[in-house]
């Protein structure tokens, strides 16, 4: 009788066992989605995977990167993904932005768009900062640096301040375009995102 007890427990939701499930979904470019990677490489994979190893079934983790993405796709790509209604949103859109030298005051519109969005829906958003090389200028440099932390302040959101620490620049820790992150570098980011979400999650 206890033994069937049991593994009728292991059977149950998260719910049933007083754990709400709770739904992260990091919204991005490819960064997030992985480019040159294997899917579980990529490094909301390996949340997911270090949240369920440290006990956090109830965590659920929707990568949603798409590759070649500006912050003009937020709108949208928030409004369609909220009908999963996640719980919180990692925004992490704004590097090809810089990269292709695209104007900041509309960049920094268009994640301020989202992120009313979401937050409008019930849907809390902590944001990734994005640090772009000074070759585009240092005036652009400065200007595009200082978006993610205006935003986060107006909004009053939790901010990682750069989603790229401890990685962008080394090349042992990114692939031969000196952009995306290789395995090794992955896994980098990972640990940080995951340092830095841990304290927004529920954790009962």
């Amino acid at each position: 009788m206890l033994r069937a007890l049991i593994i009728s427990l292991l059977f149950l939701s998260p719910s049933v066992l007083g754990q709400e499930e709770y739904t992260v979904l990091f919204l991005g470019d490819s960064l997030t989605e992985g480019l040159g990677l294997d899917a579980v490489q990529a490094y909301p994979s390996l949340v997911d995977e270090k949240l369920q190893a440290e006990g956090y079934g109830h965590i659920n983790v929707i990568n949603a990167g798409i590759s070649g993405s500006t912050s003009a796709s937020a709108l949208e790509r928030m409004q369609w993904y909220v009908r999963s209604q996640p719980d919180l949103v990692f925004l992490a859109l704004g590097a090809n932005d810089g990269l292709r030298g695209l104007n900041v005051a509309n960049m920094r519109n268009n994640l301020a768009e989202a992120i009313e969005f979401a937050l409008s829906n019930n849907v809390d958003v902590a944001l990734a900062g994005m640090l772009i090389p000074p070759n585009m200028g240092e005036e652009y440099t400065t200007e595009f640096a200082r978006v993610f932390p205006d935003l986060a302040a107006h909004y009053d959101i939790p901010l990682m301040p750069f989603l790229l620490q401890d990685v962008a620049a080394m090349p042992e820790l990114n692939q031969a375009d000196g952009i995306h992150p290789n395995a090794e570098g992955s896994v980098i980011v990972a640990a940080h995102v995951y340092d830095f979400l841990l304290p927004l999650l529920p954790q009962e």
